[in-house]
């Protein structure tokens, strides 16, 4: 028998006693224990923050983009940008069951299912990069990843594109946790609106306000904005730089007659923006920081600094039912079904 930790501590290489997502090295040997999955893997999609910054660094060369994805595998044994330390998830078709988990899950040998834990703890062998999307921060491989016992997944549905399914779930969190803070008359902005999770917090929010409420889109894409105002997501569209603190202060003012937002949710994929959130938000709202982009030091020592008394809460990827409630809005809004197949299927 060759049963290993439900959480997957039996393949970190170091430091030994670390968990796998903040391992600077796991095992990614593709003989699984009882207690895994075997996954071989179709698509990777990276984290739009972790994208960002490969990109950058690539200067937008894509096989400069491959080298370095290839380059992160190889030295962790999972994809975890040292720079973000964040991932993203994978779609593949499930290849072997460990003898342990046979009867106790739901899915089967060839089912195709979308991981729904990042990349940054998943052991993941790549074997050749066949395509780079970076458009949709998407990755096609040849390779193969590990599923640990306490790793969450969701099947791929019938009724709805692949590209679109995984695209949408990779960043589940962020409208399922909109829909659980938001209350009827509260004053929502989400700041990187215009973005994947962006729309889909929007649509939650728009949701969760009601008609006594409001929802303030902020992003510095005009082309974004224009996309989100043609879906009707926001009340109202700032087009704003995220990281001039005192501007997004002045406008946010302006809209709310001083009062500032109830609830401020980040979306940005780059730095700097932590101020801006902090500010925009009234006394005792609450600021939620989804972007992978944040520094939390600079979030704490921030508000203190300017006497603000914010609940400030990290971003997490998982609540019950993000997967279903994020495919749901797939379903229901025609408009956004058919605008993210557009940009990301």
């Amino acid at each position: 028998m060759r049963k290993g930790c439900k959480y997957g501590t039996h393949r970190v290489l170091e430091p030994k006693g670390s968990l796998p997502q903040p391992a600077l090295k796991i095992d990614n040997n593709m003989e699984i224990y009882d207690n895994e999955i075997l996954i071989d893997v179709q698509t990777l999609n990276i984290d739009s923050a972790s994208f960002t910054q490969i990109s950058n660094q690539a200067n937008g060369d894509v096989e400069e983009i491959k080298n370095i994805i290839k380059g992160i595998v190889a030295k962790r044994g999972k994809h975890q940008n040292p720079v973000t330390g964040s991932g993203g998830m994978l779609i593949g078709t499930v290849e072997k069951i460990g003898v342990d988990l046979e009867g106790k899950t739901d899915v089967k040998v060839g089912d195709k299912i979308a991981t729904l834990v990042s990349l940054s703890l998943t052991p993941l062998r790549i074997d050749e990069i066949l395509e780079v999307r970076p458009e949709i921060d998407q990755v096609d491989i040849k390779g193969k990843a590990i599923l640990f016992e306490s790793g969450i997944y969701a099947k791929i549905p019938e009724d709805l594109p692949e590209n679109l399914v995984l695209s949408v779930l990779d960043v589940a969190g962020a409208p399922a946790q909109t829909a659980k803070l938001v209350k009827p008359g509260d004053t929502v902005l989400i700041i990187g609106g215009t973005g994947k999770a962006g729309m889909l917090s929007l649509y939650e929010a728009k949701k969760g306000v009601g008609i006594t409420g409001k929802v303030i889109c902020l992003d510095y894409s005009d082309a974004g904005l224009d996309r989100a105002k043609k879906a009707n997501l926001a009340d109202y569209y700032i087009k704003a730089d995220a990281t001039d603190a005192v501007g997004v202060l002045n406008k946010i003012s302006e809209i709310t007659n001083g009062k500032m937002a109830d609830i401020t949710i980040n979306i940005v994929n780059i730095p700097n923006t932590e101020m801006s959130s902090i500010l925009a938000t009234k006394d005792n709202g609450i600021v939620y920081f989804f972007s992978m982009a944040t520094n939390f030091t600079k979030a704490a020592l921030g508000a203190e600094g300017v006497g603000k008394d914010v609940t400030m809460i990290i971003g997490n990827g998982y609540t019950k039912g993000h997967a279903e409630i994020t495919l749901q809005i797939m379903r229901e809004s025609e408009t956004l079904r058919n605008l993210y197949t557009e940009l990301y299927a």
